[in-house]
């Protein structure tokens, strides 16, 4: 439209006038709020209408690898940050306390697809189970056996007679008890107690597709006893061919979670991977 000489002269008056063209900022890799999380960028959204948040490590690994924290989301972090530092994004989609109910489930659904159809994660997380949330992790990954890489269990229920049903050894919680009936549908305790798809039950779908597991315990668990809950697992993912470790924390109660160096998880989560 202009001649060249035209064009120099109108680029010159527009400096001299101060008018300088803003470039467009990339758009941000999630929607939401962004804030610092320990150092790392952090996007608060809704997908499904549940609460969920996302961390973005410095630089991603190859092939967009994650882990999916299930419940008490920054409580006791050190593997999550740790994973992040090699790359790893950091997920977590709030169902409230629903105990891996079948509702709940669904909803982790789209927000699996959320992630991985729409932003390219890997289509194989590693799933987190903080206490409650070994329900959550083992009825996600039984249903998905082909979608998950590792489970990582933190003094984890698994089994809901257990916890909160207090069946066994421990106390149990009777509140938490009545809610899990009624989240579940059941008509009642004892169709609670029928329930054949507890996670010591329901083990065969990741073993056929050879999921590795690791359990964080302390022997002394008194909330979700240890006996009832991996050590039976243990026995039961092992005679079905499946991998599991253990890391004991001898003389440890259900609290605190975690690991102080977390260098044993990381490990396993790589080298099953193949990261």
């Amino acid at each position: 439209m202009f001649p060249f000489a035209s064009r120099s002269v109108l680029l010159a008056a527009m400096l001299m006038t101060g008018w300088t063209a803003v470039a467009d900022e990339p758009a941000p890799p999630f929607p939401g709020t962004k804030s610092a999380y320990h150092g790392f960028d952090r996007y608060d959204f809704e997908v499904d209408g549940q609460k969920c948040v996302v961390v973005v490590p410095m630089q991603a690994a190859k092939g967009k690898p994650w882990i999916w924290r299930a419940e008490f989301f920054d409580h006791r972090p050190e593997i999550d940050l740790a994973l992040v530092r090699k790359g790893f994004y950091l997920a977590y989609m709030n169902v409230g306390n629903t105990f891996g109910c079948p509702s709940a489930m669904k909803h982790f659904d789209a927000f699996y697809q959320f992630l991985t159809a729409k932003h390219g994660f890997s289509a194989k997380p590693v799933l987190e189970g903080l206490s409650r949330g070994g329900l959550y992790v083992y009825n996600w990954g039984a249903a998905h056996p082909d979608q998950v890489g590792v489970i990582i269990g933190d003094n984890p229920v698994c089994d809901f007679k257990s916890w909160p049903g207090g069946k066994g050894k421990g106390p149990g919680s009777a509140g938490d008890w009545k809610k899990l009936i009624v989240d579940y549908g059941f008509a009642d305790e004892a169709a609670a107690l029928a329930y054949d798809k507890n996670p010591i039950d329901n083990l065969a779908p990741l073993a056929k597709a050879k999921v590795p597991l690791l359990h964080i315990c302390g022997d002394a668990d008194e909330v979700v006893p240890y006996p009832e809950n991996t050590v039976l697992l243990k026995q039961r993912y092992e005679k079905l061919g499946g991998t599991i470790h253990v890391i004991v924390k001898p003389g440890l109660k259900h609290h605190p979670h975690g690991l102080d160096d977390p260098a044993p998880a990381v490990e396993f989560v790589l080298k099953h991977l193949g990261l």
